[in-house]
């Protein structure tokens, strides 16, 4: 399974969350973080909100730059949740300045060998008893080799050619096993070599005196002969593999004899093309498809479905906030900690699939404007030792910068439990202390709220909107939760005040 350390701060860092309903008293003076006074009813209290949650499915647009882990893969299995399928687009490029030679520029190329497409391979999600099956095409789009400086949608799909240039159907389980090509040994490497008809072809537009092509004169002709390959999988696999395509290990393997200029030895030897980061630059793309089952795109009202990106969301509203902070007296009141939890609706009927995908590792809450159709951050509890400023009327920033989400403060972040039906749940709490204060005693309107497992988040409204990554990885986590309206009180999503009088 593909893992995310938790933040160093969260190492010995324990919630409890004992929150008998009514007006009973707490056994603990400890919510979340925060040191409480005990609930005795008399100075301290404690309120249980309903909280009104609908589904929804993000149209998602981000896009995945080279420089960042990209997902490929296929999910057949997942009854709960549905399908998924992700490609990879990418272009490989000689590493050395142009005009290229197979070998050294005075040696004479001889015969291909064979040409291996390798991908450094770093995580998993999903099924691993399953072989994915994956193809490699050629893309038949100029366009898409010439858009090296574009940062492609998730959307974007280039067009290929409809032939087959190789095929492999990868194990994840013995992707550690250590391979031994030519020349080195690796690990952690898919590879697919591709047809020798393709082999030929491009070592036939070596830059040498009997080559009639030459095209690895320059970028401008290499990149017309080759606009790139896309990496797909169609048809069978049950999980996702994460790449990353500027590590060393990414690569075109192009095993090759020739004889050396010197002595006129028979060499046998390989070069390497790769995903370039600098001029010229090798365009890449990230095509991540869901089709969400029938019970996401219309469930029932006690359950909510949260998946990360390209996923789902929820939207929270919290009425009865309006009514405490119309009440008389309400800014002499300190609220001590106000808690949103939530819980995992476990699925018993399709066996293991919770296990197999597992829940995301964060969750994050923003709210949407007043009159807008705009969302913007959490107002303080995101990070309440870092100033920022979702209005931007005090600081020239609106998110937390250097240090970003403090997680151990905030929550949001997984993790498991028993239920009083001895149930093992995931479960998350994500504290609006400060921001239900300033509800409270300041009149801060009383927002409807979304909740999402994010990859990135994305605010156009600022004057520098630029995508601010979070702590998810790409399409990593699903979680059925129970809504505010599941029928159980004890396990609904819910909001827990806990405040005294001054």
């Amino acid at each position: 399974m593909f893992k995310r350390l938790l933040p160093a701060a969260l190492i010995g860092y324990l919630f409890l969350v004992i929150v008998n309903w009514g007006c009973t008293k707490l056994d603990t003076t400890s919510l979340g973080s925060d040191l409480i006074p005990v609930v005795d009813n008399v100075n301290t209290f404690a309120d249980t909100l309903d909280i009104v949650t609908t589904q929804g499915i993000f149209d998602d647009t981000f896009s995945v730059s080279r420089s960042q882990v990209h997902v490929l893969g296929r999910i057949n299995g997942d009854e709960l949740f549905g399908n998924t399928q992700a490609d990879i687009n990418l272009q490989f490029k000689p590493v050395t300045s142009y005009p290229f030679y197979f070998g050294n520029a005075g040696d004479t190329a001889v015969s291909v060998d064979s040409v291996v497409l390798c991908l450094a391979y770093t995580g998993f999600w999903g099924d691993s008893t399953e072989p994915i099956h994956l193809n490699v095409k050629r893309i038949n789009q100029v366009g898409f080799a010439d858009s090296a400086t574009t940062t492609h949608s998730i959307k974007y799909q280039p067009n290929t050619f409809s032939g087959i240039l190789g095929s492999a159907d990868i194990d994840v389980r013995r992707l550690k096993d250590t391979i031994r090509p030519r020349r080195d040994s690796v690990n952690n490497q898919i590879r697919i070599k591709l047809s020798t008809v393709f082999a030929a072809e491009l070592f036939g537009r070596d830059t040498i005196p009997t080559s009639p092509n030459k095209d690895f004169r320059a970028d401008s002709l290499f990149r017309r002969f080759l606009h790139g390959f896309k990496v797909e999988a169609p048809t069978t696999g049950n999980g996702l593999m994460y790449i990353s395509l500027t590590d060393a290990k990414t690569r075109l393997e192009i095993h090759f004899k020739r004889k050396l200029a010197n002595t006129g030895v028979l060499d046998t030897t390989v070069n390497y093309f790769k995903v370039t980061t600098s001029d010229p630059v090798s365009a890449t793309a990230n095509h991540i498809v869901r089709n969400f089952s029938a019970d996401v795109q219309s469930p029932n009202p006690g359950s909510l479905y949260l998946a990360t990106g390209p996923g789902t969301y929820a939207n929270l509203s919290i009425p009865q906030l309006d009514t405490i902070g119309n009440a008389a007296g309400t800014h002499n009141r300190i609220v001590h900690r106000a808690e949103i939890y939530m819980e995992q609706e476990p699925d018993p009927l399709h066996g293991t699939d919770d296990s197999v995908f597992s829940a995301p590792t964060y969750m994050y809450l923003d709210l949407k404007d007043t009159g807008a159709t705009k969302w913007k951050p959490l107002y303080f509890d995101l990070s309440p030792s870092e100033p920022y400023d979702p209005d931007l009327k005090t600081y020239a920033f609106y998110f937390p910068g250097s240090a970003g989400v403090d997680f151990s403060y905030f929550g949001g972040y997984a993790r498991t439990r028993f239920n009083y039906l001895g149930e093992k749940v995931v479960y998350y709490t994500l504290n609006t202390t400060r921001h239900v204060q300033q509800i409270l005693t300041r009149g801060t309107p009383n927002y409807s709220m979304r909740l999402f497992p994010a990859y990135t988040l994305f605010y156009p409204q600022y004057p520098v909107p630029s995508a601010i990554p979070y702590n998810n990885p790409l399409a990593y986590g699903r979680v059925r939760l129970k809504s505010g309206a599941y029928p159980d009180r004890q396990r609904k999503m819910r909001m827990v005040i806990i405040w005294s009088k001054i």
